[in-house]
């Protein structure tokens, strides 16, 4: 399938090579701030097929595409999540460069081979914190052993193990050290993130927001932390620690802005393509996709889409009772 010519460049001359595309909005956790409690996810009918979501990603690939990251929600709940991480497997060297998962780690311990076997070799489990009562807090359920023996099985199939861990103010702020020695001994790099004001949660998001200017500051009494020279690309400035010999990834979106080397975009369950995630500008891939002649109005949709991504996200957390950046929860958008 084909949907136009020519590689996606936006307007400020970036080149777009990154597709984080979401399978589903439906999580079998309810991170506190991530989602409500009482969640109303989307009609089925609304999300798109197995095969429009493979359509999609060819489609994506013709115009440059090389690296595809399958996102929720929670992936791994869809049921047929496994039919479309092997049709994309069967790509990687032939158009696309690398197939890669984010999961809360839930259903890891079941897919983790056959994840392997498809053909993707990195995935990066959300964890917050290693204590079993403060998980079931945040998460609103008491999985933690889940999530670590899924963990354990994705290194045992051979899967190179990222954690991505959100800075929590007054929560998880004590145990961001010990998160990282853990993960380092384990043979995991770590990646802490600053939580990004995306949908209405229980609670005011002021009380949480844990700049990783602070969090550095106590970081750097305990570690020696010296620049990576190694890049994914992405967001994430890196560090070596000398003390464990592991990786450490910043992503800053509030205390530091990323956005002038921005390669992605994001496509939801529903197939609306955000051209970035802190902003509303959007294009319906979906409506594209199911129209009479969805190889032009895709590649109408992409062209699109490069017009109206905009220079960089306006995130920010600085006063009580402040509306979300985007109405849209993170689940939704595909993390």
């Amino acid at each position: 399938m084909t949907c136009g010519t020519g590689p996606l460049v936006d307007a400020f001359n970036r080149r777009i090579t990154y597709l984080r595309l979401s399978v589903t909005d439906r999580c079998d956790l309810r991170c506190t701030y991530c989602m409500p409690e009482r969640m109303q996810f989307l009609p089925r009918k609304e999300v798109l097929t197995l095969e429009e979501l493979h359509k999609l990603s060819l489609g994506m690939m013709a115009r440059g595409i090389s690296k595809i990251r399958l996102t929720g929600g929670e992936p791994l709940v869809r049921r047929d999540m496994m039919d479309l991480v092997r049709a994309l497997g069967r790509r990687i060297g032939d158009g696309l460069e690398e197939l890669t998962l984010t999961t809360n780690g839930t259903q890891l311990a079941d897919y983790a081979d056959d994840l392997a076997a498809a053909g993707v070799r990195r995935v990066n489990v959300s964890l917050d914190t290693l204590d079993p009562q403060l998980f079931a807090d945040l998460t609103r359920r008491n999985r933690l052993n889940e999530v670590l023996q899924g963990i354990t099985a994705a290194r045992e199939a051979g899967l190179k193990v990222k954690i991505n861990t959100v800075a929590l103010k007054g929560l998880n702020q004590d145990h961001l050290p010990e998160m990282i020695a853990w993960a380092h001994s384990e043979g995991h790099d770590l990646t802490l993130i600053e939580v990004m004001p995306l949908g209405e949660v229980e609670g005011d998001r002021v009380d949480h927001y844990l700049p990783l200017t602070a969090v550095r500051d106590v970081l750097d009494q305990r570690f020696t932390l010296q620049p990576s020279t190694d890049s994914s690309g992405g967001p994430a400035r890196y560090f070596d620690i000398e003390e464990t010999g592991g990786r450490l990834g910043l992503i800053s979106p509030l205390t530091n802005n990323f956005c002038a080397g921005c390669n992605r975009i994001r496509v939801t369950a529903t197939g609306q393509l955000y051209a970035c995630l802190g902003g509303a500008e959007k294009v319906d891939l979906r409506e594209a996709l199911r129209s009479d002649d969805p190889d032009l109005r895709l590649g109408q949709a992409l062209d699109e889409a490069m017009r109206i991504k905009p220079e960089k996200h306006h995130f920010q957390i600085d006063k009580r009772g402040a509306v979300p950046a985007q109405p849209r929860h993170m689940s939704l958008t595909g993390g």
